[in-house]
């Protein structure tokens, strides 16, 4: 199962401070346990939100642009990871292993085929997996 990994901003994170050496080493030290056992699919920072723009439609499909930064910090994501786990436990245990002592990390599966029932049929899934086939390819 692959799992999102949603690290929430913090008031440090939104004003630019990124940390001291040692949280670098430990947070280094813990992403490359996550790489020797495989779990790590991808894995990235985020510059805050006064840096970042939403984008937001109106119902009639009608976008509007908001500039940052944005007021509400504990809806705000700092950094993210892609995550393939056996379950959503083992990685709530990884998530517990990391050096974090403050903050959020929100946890959410991925959606795949079978989280769509019978109206996801077996042509859109196989169209589905050749899309992401292209998009790896590309890179």
């Amino acid at each position: 199962m692959r799992v999102l990994v949603l690290g929430k901003a913090t008031e440090q994170s939104e004003s630019g401070e990124l940390g001291s050496t040692e949280d670098f080493v430990a947070m280094g030290e813990f992403n490359e346990k996550l790489v020797e056992a495989g779990v790590v699919l991808a894995a990235d920072g985020l510059q805050p939100s006064g840096k970042g723009k939403r984008v937001a439609f109106d119902g009639a499909g009608n976008a509007t642009v908001i500039d940052g930064p944005f007021a509400e910090t504990k809806e705000l994501i700092a950094g993210f990871s892609i995550w393939e786990v056996a379950s959503m436990d083992e990685a709530v245990e990884w998530v517990k292993r990391s050096p974090l002592r403050s903050g959020t990390v929100e946890l959410r599966k991925i959606l795949d085929a079978d989280d769509f029932g019978a109206e996801f049929s077996a042509e859109l899934a196989a169209a589905e997996d050749q899309a992401r086939a292209d998009v790896g390819a590309e890179k």
